[in-house]
């Protein structure tokens, strides 16, 4: 992970609305709910940082649970799934799970050829019921960015490089640093 700089909740939240307004009309917009997760993180965590993000680190991103927009078949437990394993999902799944899931395989068709935007993480769960019973791992955790970041990788479109920007709310630094004491 590379950092930019730590930037302000405001300067967060016009970025995220500026791509994501809350009023555009789309079945399944869940922009809102974007928007109020990272209010719960900035009340949890206080902080926030720019940074830039390889393929590794954004298959490492841990997602809260997904019922695939209403649809049959959920794409992510309770217990939360990294962004690969569920991308995984999506793969082997095939023609099945994009039938059972129309909302949500719609969303990821349109999503694979949209532009790298930023994502929003944090180095926490937020407090809310689709995170309740995330197991974490060792990545960042999911504010908003579901299916971009599944859309890319099955599309093979995330950068191996630290280059997709996302806004990470929580200590970075530290996680860095503590990274970096790990390496031989």
């Amino acid at each position: 992970m590379e950092i930019v700089s730590s930037v302000a909740f405001a300067e967060v939240r016009e970025t995220y609305l500026h791509n994501h307004p809350v009023e555009t009309t789309h079945e399944a917009n869940t922009n809102r709910d974007g928007e109020e997760n990272l209010r719960r993180a900035d009340d949890l965590l206080g902080c926030w940082s720019r940074v830039r993000l390889s393929r590794a680190e954004v298959l490492d991103v841990m997602l809260p649970w997904h019922l695939s927009e209403g649809g049959r078949l959920e794409l992510v437990p309770r217990s939360g799934l990294t962004v690969g394993q569920a991308a995984d999902r999506i793969r082997s799944g095939g023609a099945e799970w994009a039938e059972a899931n129309p909302v949500c395989a719609a969303k990821l068709d349109l999503l694979r050829r949209s532009p790298l935007t930023p994502v929003y993480l944090s180095t926490l769960p937020v407090p809310h019921s689709d995170y309740a019973d995330l197991l974490l791992g060792s990545g960042l955790v999911h504010l908003d960015g579901l299916h971009r970041m599944l859309a890319w990788e099955v599309a093979r479109r995330l950068p191996r490089a630290a280059r997709l920007e996302a806004f990470v709310a929580g200590d970075v630094r530290a996680r860095v640093e503590a990274e970096a004491g790990r390496t031989p």
